[in-house]
C-alpha cells in the first residue's frame, strides 16, 4: 500500500509543479488538461487548460494535483507536505526555494529533534514542513 497526498490548487497547478521541478528536483510525470477528457466530460471553454491531473515524483515519492473547479476550491487548511532531507544545507536550500514568494511560520533552524526544522507556505498556499532529522 501506498499513501500520497493529493493537493487542489486555485487554478495554478501547472505553475507549482513546474515550481516544485526546479526547486526539489521533481520530475513531472502527467500533466493531463481538462480538455484531454473524453466528450462526455466536457468543460467550460476557460477551463480547459486547467488541469485535470498531475502527478511528480520528487526523490521517489509521490505528489498528484489538480487545479480544483472555482466553486470548490478551498484555501489549504490542517495539514502540511512533510519533506525530509538529510542534508541540512539542502534541507535548508529546499526550505529557502519553498519559501521563496510564500510565508514563513517558523524559520529554518537547528531544533532539540533536529539539525534543522522549517514551515512555510509556498507562492502557491500550500503548507511546508522541512525536516532534517538529528542523528538517532
Amino acid at each position: 500500500m501506498q499513501i500520497n497526498p493529493y493537493l487542489f490548487y486555485d487554478s495554478n497547478c501547472e505553475a507549482a509543479f513546474k515550481f516544485y521541478e526546479k526547486a526539489l528536483g521533481g520530475k513531472i510525470e502527467m500533466m493531463l488538461r481538462n480538455e484531454e477528457a473524453p466528450a462526455e466530460m466536457p468543460s467550460p471553454p476557460e477551463r480547459k487548460q486547467k488541469i485535470m491531473h498531475a502527478r511528480i515524483s520528487i526523490n521517489g515519492a509521490i505528489l498528484m494535483a489538480s487545479d480544483a473547479p472555482p466553486e470548490r476550491f478551498n484555501k489549504p487548511q490542517g495539514f502540511a507536505v512533510s519533506l525530509t532531507v538529510d542534508d541540512p544545507t539542502e534541507a535548508e536550500r529546499k526550505f529557502k526555494a519553498l519559501s521563496e514568494g510564500g510565508s514563513v511560520n517558523m524559520p529554518f533552524g537547528k531544533t532539540f529533534f533536529s539539525k534543522g526544522f522549517g514551515m512555510c507556505v509556498d507562492q502557491f498556499g500550500i503548507p511546508w514542513m522541512v525536516n532534517c532529522p538529528a542523528e538517532m
